[in-house]
């Protein structure tokens, strides 16, 4: 039974960053994804960055590219996401996921349908 837990949101200035965790308990598939997704209010959840726990290739949405990292520690069954120079835009719930096994795709690494199980979500907002 795979669960994941995330951490790190709050608040923040717009410019600011926060860094956001997420561990998960039980196995870690050697080829699955982990993938970081948000949902504002009045709006759909949207997949923002995705790694491939296998290798390390990374996807991101155009809206945090270059502004937001994901990265891995599989020692530590954790997946971060960094999130730099925020805006206002960034208000939202965000959540990690994770897939089941599977090879790397980058479309579907962004897309919900992908991903089977999910954090419960933690809070983000970004004041200007």
């Amino acid at each position: 039974q795979v669960q994941l837990m995330e951490s790190g949101g709050g608040s923040a200035q717009a410019g600011g960053s926060l860094r956001l965790s997420c561990v998960t308990t039980g196995n870690v598939l050697t080829n699955s994804y982990r993938g970081w997704f948000r949902q504002a209010p009045g709006k759909e959840r949207e997949g923002i960055a995705a790694i491939f726990t296998a290798s390390g290739t990374t996807n991101y949405a155009d809206s945090v590219k270059g502004r937001f990292t994901i990265s891995q520690d599989n020692s530590k069954k954790t997946v971060y996401l960094q999130l730099n120079n925020l805006e206002p835009d960034d208000t939202a719930i965000y959540y990690c996921a994770a897939t089941g096994p599977r090879s790397w795709n980058r479309w579907a690494s962004l897309d919900q349908s992908t991903y089977v199980n999910w954090g419960p979500g933690t809070q983000v907002t970004v004041s200007s």
